[in-house]
């Protein structure tokens, strides 16, 4: 059924079961048939446009913006696939194989984006949160590959380096899960190489950055009173992401030489 972005979707009132997705830390989302629900973002213009522009240049790896239900909700398109939301995973999801389709599926989005005007001015779209539990993955016969990101609700013009950053960060699980320096950095620079990085000097820098800005975001929201932040708080996240940081501030120098090989 066609829909116009925007506007409501007629038939929401259809009396279809709502199923509670798993992972929704901060928004509750739900699945109502082949669309997913969730409270609308504060961006939800832009998320409308970026998630439309990724439609007309036929990209498939984000969900498509369906507009809102009778509540109020964003509906976006459900995309089958396993999300990796759960501490334990697959070991496939962690391989060197999966980890450069991550970058590459990355790279694909933000060169649709580059040079357009919904970057207002930056180099790139970026996501913002890209992590295994924003993403879709499936078996295509040689164990579990990323096809599509989920949540871009804080997605924004900006740099490339912020998006590989963050994948660095969250797909490697530097410090909690990946404490093995030499390893880690080895990633770091599969992940920048399949990528296709040119100016890497500041990638270990961003990766401190977003680590830092992460539990200190957190933690203000928290103070706040803000629910979904006193919820991460008392999970012990400012504690967990402090840890992240204080690990790869010690090892800076060893993933720097790795990223910046030549």
């Amino acid at each position: 059924m066609p829909v116009v972005s925007g506007t409501r979707r007629a038939g929401d009132e259809s009396g279809e079961p709502e199923q509670v997705l798993p992972g929704g830390f901060v928004t509750t989302v739900v699945r109502v048939g082949d669309t997913v629900r969730r409270a609308t973002p504060a961006n939800a213009d832009f998320v409308r446009d970026l998630l439309g522009h990724l439609q007309a240049r036929g990209w498939s790896g984000a969900p498509r913006d369906l507009g809102l239900d009778e509540r109020g909700r964003q509906i976006l398109t459900f995309i089958e696939g396993h999300v990796a939301w759960a501490p334990a995973q697959p070991a496939s999801i962690g391989s060197d194989q999966c980890l450069a389709a991550v970058a590459r599926l990355v790279r694909q989005f933000h060169d649709l984006t580059a040079g357009t005007a919904i970057t207002d001015g930056q180099e790139v779209v970026c996501h913002n949160d890209l992590s295994p539990k924003n993403t879709v993955y499936r078996d295509l016969g040689e164990g579990f590959r990323p096809v599509a990101f989920i949540d871009w609700d804080i997605a924004a013009p900006g740099p490339r380096m912020h998006d590989v950053a963050h994948v660095c960060w969250q797909y490697l699980g530097l410090g909690r899960q990946l404490c093995d320096a030499t390893e880690a950095a080895r990633l770091v620079r599969l992940i920048a190489d399949e990528y296709g990085l040119a100016d890497r000097d500041g990638l270990v820098e961003a990766i401190l950055w977003w680590q830092d800005r992460c539990w200190r975001g957190i933690e203000a929201a928290a103070h706040a009173g803000e629910p979904a932040m006193v919820r991460l708080e008392a999970l012990g996240v400012v504690s967990e992401v402090q840890a992240d940081f204080q690990w790869t501030a010690r090892h800076r120098a060893v993933l720097e030489r790795a990223v910046n090989r030549r």
